[in-house]
């Protein structure tokens, strides 16, 4: 079993008793966290893909310890202007163990599809039926404003008449 989480911006693949770091947490050495945003459970198999996430699913961890990461070495050089610049840092960083996979919605999710698919239909045969109902009476008042406006439109077409006579 495996679970898809997302902390720090980042995103992690993680199974029961795995130890991974992430970025810094404001929480003590030794203490449990619930992290809550999981993307993707896998049991068996079978995943469980969140829309963007799980609702009610969570890892549980423990924090093992804080630590700073490998140096970052930052370099910059513009050419034929004797321009270097040499700075680095160390990234802080916190090592959690997984302790559990909680995937206690999916089951929930599974039992609120199955209630929506039974009762909309009943419904949107009732309002497609009202709807083309109106959509005919638009239609017919649209034809009959489109009658007259060609009536208008021979008028305009038609050569005015003057009192010496017919304007070519």
């Amino acid at each position: 079993m495996y679970a898809v989480i997302k902390t720090g911006g980042k995103q992690y693949k993680v199974s029961k008793d795995d130890v991974i770091s992430i970025e810094k947490l404001s929480d003590d050495a030794g203490k449990k966290i619930k992290l809550t945003d999981v993307l993707i459970i896998s049991d068996k198999g079978k995943p469980i893909i969140g829309d963007p996430l799980i609702k009610g699913a969570s890892v549980e961890a423990e924090i093992v310890d804080h630590a700073k990461n490998a140096k970052v070495t930052v370099f910059k050089k513009k050419r034929r202007h004797n321009y270097r610049r040499k700075k680095g840092h160390k990234q802080n960083i916190t090592n959690i163990k997984i302790l559990s996979i909680n995937s206690k919605a999916s089951k929930s999710v599974k039992s609120a599809a199955e209630d929506k698919k039974g009762t909309p239909k009943t419904t949107t045969k009732k309002t497609t039926t009202k709807k083309t109902a109106t959509k005919k009476t638009t239609t017919n008042s649209k034809k009959s404003d489109d009658s007259s406006k060609k009536n208008d439109k021979k008028s305009k077409l038609e050569p005015k008449k003057t009192s010496k006579g017919s304007k070519e």
